[in-house]
């Protein structure tokens, strides 16, 4: 039975979810999976640093009520924020990425990344900045230390889409796709529908935790852009950069185009899609489309993600499930951490979509 000792960066609601549920699962997950966790780091810019080598108690991160800079009272701690002494020096085997995506520049997530793979320590994260714009150079590095740089929540949370077009659609010769791609802005239009517009949607979207205090990288599109770039350059095999995918959100529909959607019998869906032309090459884009009511797409509601890959096999596979969520998030970390431990082991019986 194997122990990976990991090092959570960022302890938000995803870092937090997956101590949760090493401190309920491991035991199963060493029944079923093979292998348990130990978290022997963790850094957060709220709460600061601590290392114990030993590993420490899931149950006490999660449940105790730590102040600002709560860390620093811990053996091993400190007040202060240390990423890069954290992921550089803590002996883990696996850092945990999940602090905030920054859409300009993916840092301070890619440099993160960086350390750790330089250091010889796989990587799993959930952020789409790294992904969308290193995954090329990350990559390359990870193989160049033969480690792991693991990244299947950066699209849509624990809903398998990359591992499963890798793995299960292998062969099936994917020509595009199209897909819902964020919950917040496909909630609003949810809503709209309803007969709310669209500041109001957008509040109750926020006053129900679906929205951030700014949402503008989501009822913009900003956050599918990010997203088009990732399926784009793993399905398709695109070199797209995020400037290169065109990018309209929602903020100006208006009530009268929802209504006018309504009788013709379609509905509106920020729908992000990307696909391979004639001559080779990949176009991404982001734009609200009225979808007819039978579009396997039109009838995703809520929060709900789903994308639907265009191949010349199978014709059209849809892909419908949780695109955000803290639990739901963390599965994709675990869904990583199980893909290394099955090609670090050599033994795929157990194998995470």
């Amino acid at each position: 039975m194997k122990i990976y000792n990991i090092a959570l960066i960022g302890f938000g609601g995803v870092n937090r979810a997956l101590a949760e549920l090493i401190a309920t699962k491991n035991t199963l997950w060493e029944r079923d999976l093979g292998f348990r966790l130990n978290i022997v780091a963790v850094s957060d810019l709220y709460l600061g640093s601590v290392i114990s080598p030993n590993g420490l108690d899931a149950k006490t991160l999660v449940e105790a009520n730590f102040a600002k800079g709560g860390f620093g009272r811990l053996s091993g701690g400190s007040a202060e924020a240390d990423n890069e002494m954290i992921i550089k020096t803590a002996p883990v085997d696996i850092v945990v990425e999940a602090t905030f995506t920054n859409p300009s520049d993916g840092e301070p997530a890619v440099s993160h990344c960086r350390w750790a793979l330089n250091s010889g320590k796989h990587v799993v994260t959930t952020n789409k900045g790294p992904v969308a714009m290193a995954a090329q150079e990350l990559k390359a590095l990870a193989k160049a230390h033969g480690v792991h740089f693991e990244y299947e929540g950066s699209v849509m949370s624990g809903t398998p889409v990359l591992r499963m077009a890798d793995k299960t659609l292998s062969g099936a010769e994917i020509k595009g796709f199209e897909g819902i791609l964020n919950g917040t802005s496909n909630f609003v239009l949810g809503r709209m529908e309803n007969g709310l517009d669209f500041t109001s949607a957008v509040a109750e979207a926020q006053a129900l935790g679906f929205a951030e205090a700014d949402p503008t990288a989501d009822v913009e599109g900003f956050d599918v852009r990010l997203k088009v770039v990732i399926l784009a350059n793993e399905l398709l095999g695109a070199n797209l950069k995020r400037e290169e995918v065109s990018c309209e959100g929602i903020s100006q529909l208006s009530p009268s185009d929802i209504e006018a959607a309504a009788k013709a019998n379609s509905r509106w869906k920020l729908i992000g899609s990307a696909l391979r032309n004639a001559d080779g090459t990949i176009t991404g884009s982001v734009a609200p489309k009225q979808l007819p009511l039978e579009h396997p797409l039109a009838g995703v509601n809520g929060s709900t993600n789903a994308v639907s890959l265009n191949t010349e096999l199978l014709g059209t596979v849809t892909v419908t499930g949780p695109g955000a969520g803290r639990t739901e998030t963390a599965y994709a970390l675990l869904s990583d951490i199980v893909a290394i431990h099955n090609a670090r082991s050599g033994s795929p019986a157990k194998e995470a979509a």
